[in-house]
């Protein structure tokens, strides 16, 4: 049987196995998927360890990602572009490929689960870390009219600008600039303020009359920043549930040359 798996830390929560197991069973695969738990001094040993007993591939997650980019023999130009790996082929002589799934996963979201076209429309992209620069190069790939990275330190916004803006309308401001914008028909959370129960300093007409919020987190209680979406009128006002079940959906593609039905498995989830 194909050993598969999902390195984090913590992991006990992850959705992953369940999801992937959905999957094979959806599509007459045999193979196992579990959780495995790294140390944080010691995720390369972990990783080595898997594919040392057959391992075929797996998913990283927090905080793990920049390791595994590291630890690629070779990577795919998105995983170049997000300088982080979420997902590892080994391939038939043994070498890593690292892939990054996560801006597939949330256009796939956005575009079919939510009907939510991008094409021509301003967009706000709130935080510039590993988060938002994974999703940055499918945006902007989608010829938005305008997409607005804000973030609490402009550097780190300006970092980003300067590495994405060949590939469309960019531009970057801090929280502060934010209640000089106009009104955003998308905005989109990439911060884990909500985590942390905190939310950015959102001056209240941020959004278009019948705009669209999307949390790239999931919870089963809406986040702080849903709650401000809503309060906003929010027509759309989404968690990021949808975005991991389609970048898992991508990863399984990419292992077993299957794409699974992930609208029923998200369904399933919906209603757990």
């Amino acid at each position: 049987m194909d050993m598969y798996a999902v390195f984090g830390n913590p992991i006990s929560h992850s959705l992953s196995p369940h999801i992937h197991l959905q999957f094979a069973e959806q599509c007459g695969q045999n193979l196992h998927y579990r959780a495995i738990l790294a140390p944080l001094d010691g995720f390369a040993e972990s990783l080595a360890d898997f594919f040392a007993q057959g391992g075929k591939g797996c998913n990283i997650t927090v905080p793990f990602k920049q390791d595994a980019y590291r630890l690629c023999d070779e990577l795919t130009e998105r995983a170049r572009r997000a300088a982080a790996v979420n997902t590892l082929i080994r391939k038939p002589d043994g070498k890593r490929l690292g892939d990054n799934t996560d801006g597939a996963g949330l256009l796939r979201d956005l575009t079919q689960n939510l009907a939510l076209p991008l094409k021509g429309r301003r967009i706000l992209l709130l935080g510039a870390g590993g988060a938002a620069r994974g999703v940055l190069e499918p945006l902007l790939g989608e010829n938005p009219g305008e997409l607005v990275i804000a973030n609490r330190s402009l550097d780190k916004a300006r970092n980003l600008l300067d590495e994405f803006a060949t590939l469309g309308p960019l531009r970057v401001c801090g929280f502060a600039d934010l209640s000089r914008e106009q009104p955003f028909e998308l905005i989109i959370n990439a911060t884990s303020a909500s985590l942390a129960g905190e939310l950015p300093p959102l001056p209240d007409g941020l959004l278009q009359d019948q705009g669209a919020c999307y949390d790239m987190l999931y919870s089963k209680t809406p986040t702080l920043f849903q709650q401000w979406a809503g309060i906003q009128g929010a027509l759309v006002n989404a968690d990021g549930l949808g975005m991991l079940v389609e970048q898992a959906a991508e990863a399984f593609f990419l292992w077993r040359g299957i794409r699974p039905d992930s609208r029923a498995v998200l369904k399933e989830l919906r209603g757990r």
